[in-house]
């Protein structure tokens, strides 16, 4: 099949671009700078010019292909509001060209969408339209489009990793460095869910190929890591105490990161697994925080 991919340069998008190529399938990148456009061409993939702000050029790249894999977003969490209507919207435009067909979408969310509540691991088949972070705008986008008839596919992402990036736990780590300690929430018995980025990259082809219409996908390799592990890993790499604190002290010393400092996102993934056939080999979470090098993390922040 011939894929519009968005995201394509990006840190999930990139393996998947690597995974969909193994499979045979040709590739549509969407990138918005020209170093994007010579790793792409690089890398043996079409080349499409635009921004996902730019609708009209998302809808006239997904009216050329046979699928398309939204992986794109605007990653700056102090606009993160503003960024997820921006998601929707882009979704909406690129689904409205495959209204009528059989192509499909595959649209990506957030595993806590699937909180059941009372302390139990988001699920699959649940849409908790309630959740408290902006990201349900991306779900009902594609519940829109969904009942207009549009093959929409959804792929829930935990924190991601690598020895690089974690996911929200990056901008953690930077924020720790700048506040000298590590903070968690109470007795940081909250409990993230995580998934090497391989892993995630291999889930997204699995659901193009073998997914079905309307179905939600977990990528997740690890139900729920405890975030005071998760906090006394960074404290090691980075050499700073990791501190307790308490409701009040954490929404004034984490900012925009307080909203999400002590919500739980565990989630499962049995149902993925079982459906897809999907089965992650990566590193833990806290394997890939306690082989990162913290010193070249510190200048890349720099």
């Amino acid at each position: 099949m011939r894929i519009f991919l968005t995201g394509a340069t990006g840190f999930v998008g990139s393996l998947i671009l690597t995974e969909l190529q193994s499979a045979r399938h040709q590739v549509l990148g969407l990138t918005r700078s020209e170093s994007g456009a010579r790793k792409l061409a690089a890398a043996g993939a079409d080349v499409h010019r635009g921004t996902i702000e730019d609708l009209d050029s998302l809808r006239a790249a997904a009216d050329r292909v046979d699928a398309v894999i939204h992986t794109a977003f605007d990653h700056d969490f102090t606009t993160y509001a503003a960024n997820c209507e921006k998601d929707r919207a882009a979704i909406l435009a690129m689904g409205s060209v495959l209204r009528g067909s059989r192509r499909p979408l595959v649209i990506t969310s957030a595993t806590g969408m699937g909180d059941v509540g009372e302390g139990r691991p988001a699920v699959e088949h649940i849409f908790n339209a309630d959740y408290p972070i902006p990201r349900v705008a991306s779900e009902l986008a594609g519940h829109a489009l969904l009942q207009s008839g549009v093959d929409v596919r959804v792929v829930r992402l935990p924190q991601v990793h690598d020895t690089v990036k974690q996911g929200l736990i990056t901008p953690y780590v930077e924020h720790a460095r700048k506040a000298g300690s590590v903070g968690y929430l109470g007795k940081g018995n909250d409990c993230w869910s995580a998934a090497h980025v391989t892993d995630v990259a291999r889930l997204y082809v699995r659901v193009l190929e073998a997914g079905r219409m309307g179905a939600r996908y977990h990528a997740v390799a690890e139900e729920g890591v405890m975030f005071r592990h998760i906090a006394e890993a960074v404290a090691a790499g980075l050499g700073l105490p990791a501190v307790s604190l308490s409701a009040a002290e954490a929404e004034t010393h984490f900012g925009w990161l307080s909203i999400f400092i002590g919500l739980d996102k565990s989630a499962s993934s049995d149902w993925t697994r079982e459906q897809l056939g999907w089965e992650p080999i990566g590193p833990t979470l806290l394997s890939d925080l306690r082989a990162m090098d913290y010193a070249v993390s510190e200048q890349g922040a720099a």
